[in-house]
Protein backbone atom coordinates (compact mmCIF):
# COMPACT_ATOMS: atom_id res chain seq x y z
CA UNK A 1 0.00 0.00 0.00
CA UNK A 2 1.48 3.08 -1.19
CA UNK A 3 2.34 5.73 2.05
CA UNK A 4 0.61 9.28 2.14
CA UNK A 5 3.35 11.83 2.17
CA UNK A 6 3.93 12.95 5.41
CA UNK A 7 3.42 16.96 6.30
CA UNK A 8 5.01 18.57 9.06
CA UNK A 9 3.39 21.43 10.16
CA UNK A 10 5.48 23.85 10.60
CA UNK A 11 4.80 26.63 13.48
CA UNK A 12 5.97 30.09 11.93
CA UNK A 13 6.44 33.11 15.03
CA UNK A 14 4.48 35.86 14.42
CA UNK A 15 4.99 38.69 12.20
CA UNK A 16 6.46 41.38 14.00
CA UNK A 17 8.88 42.54 11.06
CA UNK A 18 6.04 44.76 9.83
CA UNK A 19 5.23 45.86 13.08
CA UNK A 20 9.19 47.03 13.62
CA UNK A 21 9.18 48.75 10.16
CA UNK A 22 6.02 50.81 11.01
CA UNK A 23 7.70 52.10 14.45
CA UNK A 24 10.99 52.71 12.43
CA UNK A 25 9.04 54.98 9.97
CA UNK A 26 6.50 56.47 12.44
CA UNK A 27 10.39 57.32 14.58
CA UNK A 28 11.19 58.61 11.39
CA UNK A 29 8.55 61.11 10.11
CA UNK A 30 8.78 62.38 14.05
CA UNK A 31 12.18 62.91 13.69
CA UNK A 32 11.77 64.73 10.02
CA UNK A 33 9.02 66.92 11.88
CA UNK A 34 10.92 67.80 14.43
CA UNK A 35 14.25 69.02 12.46
CA UNK A 36 11.70 70.46 10.14
CA UNK A 37 10.49 72.37 12.93
CA UNK A 38 13.96 73.46 13.89
CA UNK A 39 14.59 74.51 10.56
CA UNK A 40 11.81 76.86 10.07
CA UNK A 41 12.08 78.10 13.40
CA UNK A 42 15.83 78.99 12.84
CA UNK A 43 14.97 81.07 9.45
CA UNK A 44 11.54 82.71 10.52
CA UNK A 45 10.10 82.17 13.78
CA UNK A 46 12.80 83.51 14.75
CA UNK A 47 12.02 86.80 12.68
CA UNK A 48 10.00 87.55 15.73
CA UNK A 49 12.90 88.97 17.72
CA UNK A 50 14.14 91.32 14.19
CA UNK A 51 14.19 94.61 16.95
CA UNK A 52 16.29 92.98 19.02
CA UNK A 53 18.33 90.66 17.54
CA UNK A 54 21.67 90.33 19.19
CA UNK A 55 23.90 90.27 16.25
CA UNK A 56 22.17 94.46 15.34
CA UNK A 57 23.75 97.61 17.13
CA UNK A 58 22.25 99.71 19.57
CA UNK A 59 20.15 102.74 17.59
CA UNK A 60 22.84 105.08 16.58
CA UNK A 61 25.85 102.72 15.96
CA UNK A 62 26.61 99.84 13.28
CA UNK A 63 29.47 97.28 12.69
CA UNK A 64 30.37 96.17 9.26
CA UNK A 65 31.88 93.01 7.73
CA UNK A 66 34.01 90.95 10.22
CA UNK A 67 34.21 93.51 12.97
CA UNK A 68 32.96 92.45 16.17
CA UNK A 69 32.81 96.21 17.77
CA UNK A 70 29.76 98.67 17.09
CA UNK A 71 31.03 101.98 15.68
CA UNK A 72 29.01 104.82 15.78
CA UNK A 73 27.45 106.65 13.08
CA UNK A 74 29.61 108.29 10.86
CA UNK A 75 29.45 112.15 10.86
CA UNK A 76 29.27 114.63 8.21
CA UNK A 77 32.92 114.95 8.89
CA UNK A 78 33.88 112.07 8.86
CA UNK A 79 32.23 111.08 5.56
CA UNK A 80 33.50 113.67 3.88
CA UNK A 81 37.13 112.87 5.49
CA UNK A 82 36.86 109.26 5.07
CA UNK A 83 34.72 108.06 2.23
CA UNK A 84 35.63 108.23 -1.04
CA UNK A 85 33.10 108.25 -4.51
CA UNK A 86 33.72 105.52 -7.08
CA UNK A 87 31.06 105.80 -9.68
CA UNK A 88 27.07 105.94 -9.94
CA UNK A 89 25.40 102.84 -9.10
CA UNK A 90 21.36 103.72 -9.17
CA UNK A 91 19.31 107.43 -9.52
CA UNK A 92 15.62 107.90 -8.80
CA UNK A 93 12.93 110.90 -8.37
CA UNK A 94 14.82 111.79 -4.83
CA UNK A 95 18.14 110.54 -4.84
CA UNK A 96 21.25 109.52 -6.52
CA UNK A 97 23.11 106.66 -5.12
CA UNK A 98 27.30 105.92 -5.23
CA UNK A 99 29.40 103.42 -4.77
CA UNK A 100 31.78 104.05 -2.69
CA UNK A 101 34.67 103.35 -0.49
CA UNK A 102 34.93 103.58 3.27
CA UNK A 103 38.05 101.93 5.19
CA UNK A 104 38.24 99.35 2.78
CA UNK A 105 34.77 98.48 2.46
CA UNK A 106 32.63 99.17 -0.19
CA UNK A 107 29.32 101.65 0.74
CA UNK A 108 26.52 103.09 -0.72
CA UNK A 109 26.43 107.12 -0.53
CA UNK A 110 22.79 108.64 -1.24
CA UNK A 111 22.93 112.02 -2.36
CA UNK A 112 19.76 114.36 -2.25
CA UNK A 113 19.15 115.47 -6.56
CA UNK A 114 16.06 117.41 -6.12
CA UNK A 115 16.23 120.40 -3.44
CA UNK A 116 11.79 120.35 -3.82
CA UNK A 117 12.11 116.75 -2.37
CA UNK A 118 13.98 117.30 0.12
CA UNK A 119 11.18 116.12 2.42
CA UNK A 120 11.01 112.83 1.36
CA UNK A 121 14.22 112.70 1.58
CA UNK A 122 14.79 113.59 5.05
CA UNK A 123 12.09 111.59 5.88
CA UNK A 124 13.45 108.17 4.82
CA UNK A 125 16.72 109.61 6.68
CA UNK A 126 14.47 109.22 9.96
CA UNK A 127 12.44 106.17 9.10
CA UNK A 128 16.06 104.18 8.41
CA UNK A 129 17.48 105.61 11.80
CA UNK A 130 14.20 104.78 13.57
CA UNK A 131 13.45 101.33 11.82
CA UNK A 132 16.69 99.86 11.67
CA UNK A 133 16.33 96.04 12.12
CA UNK A 134 17.17 92.77 10.33
CA UNK A 135 14.74 93.82 7.70
CA UNK A 136 15.95 96.89 6.85
CA UNK A 137 19.41 97.99 5.39
CA UNK A 138 22.01 99.21 7.52
CA UNK A 139 22.66 102.74 8.24
CA UNK A 140 26.43 103.37 8.67
CA UNK A 141 26.24 107.18 8.69
CA UNK A 142 24.46 110.46 7.62
CA UNK A 143 24.84 114.29 7.03
CA UNK A 144 21.34 116.12 7.43
CA UNK A 145 23.05 119.58 6.21
CA UNK A 146 24.42 118.06 2.96
CA UNK A 147 21.87 116.11 2.18
CA UNK A 148 23.82 112.71 2.07
CA UNK A 149 23.41 109.12 3.81
CA UNK A 150 25.65 106.16 3.72
CA UNK A 151 24.83 102.81 3.99
CA UNK A 152 25.42 99.38 3.46
CA UNK A 153 26.56 98.04 -0.41
CA UNK A 154 25.08 94.82 -1.18
CA UNK A 155 26.50 93.86 -4.57
CA UNK A 156 23.50 91.80 -5.82
CA UNK A 157 21.51 95.40 -6.33
CA UNK A 158 17.44 95.39 -6.25
CA UNK A 159 15.14 93.06 -6.84
CA UNK A 160 14.38 93.82 -10.21
CA UNK A 161 17.73 91.96 -11.25
CA UNK A 162 16.43 88.98 -9.38
CA UNK A 163 15.73 86.36 -12.52
CA UNK A 164 19.26 87.91 -14.18
CA UNK A 165 20.61 86.82 -11.43
CA UNK A 166 19.21 83.22 -11.07
CA UNK A 167 20.78 83.00 -14.30
CA UNK A 168 24.27 83.43 -13.37
CA UNK A 169 26.28 79.71 -13.03
CA UNK A 170 27.13 81.21 -9.39
CA UNK A 171 23.37 81.55 -8.32
CA UNK A 172 21.70 78.57 -10.34
CA UNK A 173 21.06 75.98 -7.51
CA UNK A 174 19.13 79.14 -5.60
CA UNK A 175 16.77 78.60 -8.72
CA UNK A 176 14.33 76.49 -7.20
CA UNK A 177 10.82 77.03 -5.76
CA UNK A 178 11.96 76.76 -2.19
CA UNK A 179 14.14 78.94 -2.72
CA UNK A 180 12.05 81.51 -4.08
CA UNK A 181 8.85 80.57 -1.55
CA UNK A 182 11.94 81.60 1.33
CA UNK A 183 12.14 85.28 -0.34
CA UNK A 184 8.53 85.85 -0.22
CA UNK A 185 8.32 84.70 3.29
CA UNK A 186 11.23 87.18 3.28
CA UNK A 187 9.27 90.01 1.53
CA UNK A 188 6.52 89.34 3.52
CA UNK A 189 8.02 89.61 6.85
CA UNK A 190 8.72 93.43 5.83
CA UNK A 191 5.51 94.16 5.56
CA UNK A 192 4.51 92.40 8.93
CA UNK A 193 7.22 94.70 10.06
CA UNK A 194 6.10 98.19 8.86
CA UNK A 195 2.81 97.56 9.84
CA UNK A 196 4.11 96.44 13.17
CA UNK A 197 7.21 98.96 13.44
CA UNK A 198 8.19 100.78 16.62
CA UNK A 199 6.77 103.58 14.97
CA UNK A 200 3.33 102.07 14.34
CA UNK A 201 1.21 100.48 11.44
CA UNK A 202 3.60 102.23 7.95
CA UNK A 203 2.09 102.00 4.52
CA UNK A 204 5.11 101.20 2.00
CA UNK A 205 3.31 103.99 -0.25
CA UNK A 206 6.16 104.12 -3.18
CA UNK A 207 4.07 100.74 -4.86
CA UNK A 208 2.23 101.76 -7.79
CA UNK A 209 3.53 98.66 -9.68
CA UNK A 210 5.67 95.84 -9.56
CA UNK A 211 8.59 97.59 -11.17
CA UNK A 212 8.50 100.22 -8.23
CA UNK A 213 7.99 97.71 -5.76
CA UNK A 214 11.41 95.83 -6.45
CA UNK A 215 13.02 98.74 -6.68
CA UNK A 216 12.41 99.60 -3.13
CA UNK A 217 14.00 96.43 -2.06
CA UNK A 218 17.76 94.72 -2.34
CA UNK A 219 19.06 91.24 -2.50
CA UNK A 220 21.57 90.15 -0.33
CA UNK A 221 24.73 88.16 -1.18
CA UNK A 222 23.04 85.00 1.09
CA UNK A 223 19.23 85.43 -0.42
CA UNK A 224 17.77 87.73 1.88
CA UNK A 225 15.61 90.70 0.95
CA UNK A 226 16.31 93.93 2.56
CA UNK A 227 13.78 97.02 2.47
CA UNK A 228 15.93 99.95 1.36
CA UNK A 229 14.13 102.95 -0.29
CA UNK A 230 11.86 104.69 3.14
CA UNK A 231 10.94 107.76 1.82
CA UNK A 232 7.32 107.37 1.38
CA UNK A 233 6.10 105.37 4.58
CA UNK A 234 3.25 107.33 6.34
CA UNK A 235 1.68 106.47 9.29
CA UNK A 236 -1.90 104.96 10.13
CA UNK A 237 -2.98 105.87 13.23
CA UNK A 238 -6.92 104.24 13.86
CA UNK A 239 -7.53 104.92 17.16
CA UNK A 240 -6.75 109.21 15.80
CA UNK A 241 -8.66 108.87 12.97
CA UNK A 242 -5.57 109.02 10.48
CA UNK A 243 -5.38 107.52 7.55
CA UNK A 244 -2.84 108.23 4.47
CA UNK A 245 -2.77 109.11 0.58
CA UNK A 246 -0.34 107.96 -1.76
CA UNK A 247 0.76 111.15 -2.92
CA UNK A 248 -1.02 113.74 -4.30
CA UNK A 249 -1.86 112.39 -8.23
CA UNK A 250 -4.47 109.77 -9.62
CA UNK A 251 -3.60 105.95 -9.45
CA UNK A 252 -4.85 104.00 -12.30
CA UNK A 253 -4.44 100.00 -12.72
CA UNK A 254 -4.78 96.65 -11.35
CA UNK A 255 -1.57 96.57 -9.10
CA UNK A 256 -2.95 99.13 -6.91
CA UNK A 257 -5.52 98.47 -4.55
CA UNK A 258 -9.64 99.83 -5.63
CA UNK A 259 -9.84 101.91 -2.58
CA UNK A 260 -6.59 103.82 -4.65
CA UNK A 261 -8.43 104.63 -7.52
CA UNK A 262 -10.83 107.71 -8.06
CA UNK A 263 -13.73 106.40 -6.88
CA UNK A 264 -16.06 109.13 -8.81
CA UNK A 265 -15.87 108.12 -12.26
CA UNK A 266 -14.36 109.66 -15.08
CA UNK A 267 -16.95 112.07 -15.49
CA UNK A 268 -16.00 113.56 -12.39
CA UNK A 269 -12.20 114.85 -12.86
CA UNK A 270 -9.74 113.95 -10.29
CA UNK A 271 -9.54 116.58 -6.93
CA UNK A 272 -7.32 115.40 -4.20
CA UNK A 273 -8.93 116.70 -1.31
CA UNK A 274 -12.29 114.82 -2.57
CA UNK A 275 -10.08 111.29 -2.72
CA UNK A 276 -10.45 109.24 0.30
CA UNK A 277 -7.68 108.20 2.35
CA UNK A 278 -6.86 104.94 3.10
CA UNK A 279 -5.01 102.09 5.24
CA UNK A 280 -2.60 99.74 5.50
CA UNK A 281 -4.39 97.10 3.57
CA UNK A 282 -3.70 98.67 0.37
CA UNK A 283 0.15 96.57 1.13
CA UNK A 284 -2.40 93.32 1.13
CA UNK A 285 -3.42 93.68 -1.67
CA UNK A 286 -0.46 93.52 -3.49
CA UNK A 287 1.30 90.46 -2.08
CA UNK A 288 0.07 88.10 -4.41
CA UNK A 289 1.50 90.15 -7.50
CA UNK A 290 4.46 90.44 -5.62
CA UNK A 291 4.47 86.86 -4.38
CA UNK A 292 4.05 85.56 -8.19
CA UNK A 293 7.12 87.26 -9.58
CA UNK A 294 8.97 85.82 -6.44
CA UNK A 295 7.72 82.21 -7.45
CA UNK A 296 8.56 82.63 -10.99
CA UNK A 297 8.18 79.41 -13.68
CA UNK A 298 10.35 76.70 -11.65
CA UNK A 299 9.66 73.45 -11.29
CA UNK A 300 7.00 73.24 -8.41
CA UNK A 301 5.69 76.89 -8.52
CA UNK A 302 2.95 76.15 -9.66
CA UNK A 303 2.28 73.67 -6.64
CA UNK A 304 3.45 76.59 -4.40
CA UNK A 305 0.60 78.92 -6.10
CA UNK A 306 -2.16 76.10 -5.55
CA UNK A 307 -0.95 75.93 -1.87
CA UNK A 308 -1.64 79.92 -1.42
CA UNK A 309 -4.55 79.88 -4.05
CA UNK A 310 -6.98 80.41 -0.70
CA UNK A 311 -4.67 83.03 1.23
CA UNK A 312 -4.17 85.10 -1.88
CA UNK A 313 -7.65 85.44 -2.68
CA UNK A 314 -8.11 86.71 0.76
CA UNK A 315 -5.71 89.30 -0.29
CA UNK A 316 -7.73 90.51 -3.07
CA UNK A 317 -10.70 91.60 -1.41
CA UNK A 318 -12.66 94.27 -2.55
CA UNK A 319 -13.24 95.27 1.02
CA UNK A 320 -10.01 96.26 3.00
CA UNK A 321 -11.76 95.13 5.81
CA UNK A 322 -12.29 91.64 4.64
CA UNK A 323 -8.41 91.37 3.49
CA UNK A 324 -6.07 89.38 6.18
CA UNK A 325 -3.08 91.11 7.87
CA UNK A 326 0.44 90.76 7.24
CA UNK A 327 0.92 88.18 10.23
CA UNK A 328 -2.12 85.98 8.70
CA UNK A 329 -0.30 85.81 5.46
CA UNK A 330 2.87 85.55 7.36
CA UNK A 331 1.49 82.47 9.34
CA UNK A 332 0.22 80.99 5.76
CA UNK A 333 3.10 81.37 3.82
CA UNK A 334 5.42 79.57 6.43
CA UNK A 335 2.50 76.57 6.65
CA UNK A 336 2.93 75.97 3.20
CA UNK A 337 6.67 75.67 3.23
CA UNK A 338 6.97 73.40 6.13
CA UNK A 339 4.28 71.43 4.16
CA UNK A 340 5.60 71.37 0.89
CA UNK A 341 9.62 70.43 2.83
CA UNK A 342 7.92 67.31 4.33
CA UNK A 343 5.91 66.17 1.27
CA UNK A 344 9.73 66.54 -0.70
CA UNK A 345 11.82 64.98 1.82
CA UNK A 346 9.26 61.72 2.14
CA UNK A 347 6.44 62.19 -0.62
CA UNK A 348 5.50 58.43 -0.18
CA UNK A 349 4.96 58.28 3.47
CA UNK A 350 1.30 58.61 3.35
CA UNK A 351 0.58 55.98 1.23
CA UNK A 352 3.27 53.79 3.22
CA UNK A 353 1.32 54.38 6.32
Amino acid sequence: MEKKPHFVRREFPPREVPSVSLALLLAAVLLLNALLYLYINKFYISSERAETDPSLCPIGYFKLGAVKNCSPWLSCEAINREVRKLKCVGEGAVKKAFLSEWKENKVVLSQLTNSELKEDFLHGLEMLKALQSKHVVRLLGYCEQQFTILTEYHPLGSLRGLNETLHIPKYKGMNTWHRRLMLAIDYVSIIRYLHRSPLGTLVMCDSNDLDKVLSQYLLTSDFRILVNDLDALPLVNRSAGRLVKCGHRELWGDFVAPEQRWPYGEEVPFEDDLMPPYDEKTDIWKIPDVSNFFLGHVEGSDIVRLHLFDIHAACKKKDPAERPSAQEVLDTYRKVLTLLIREAAMPGTREML
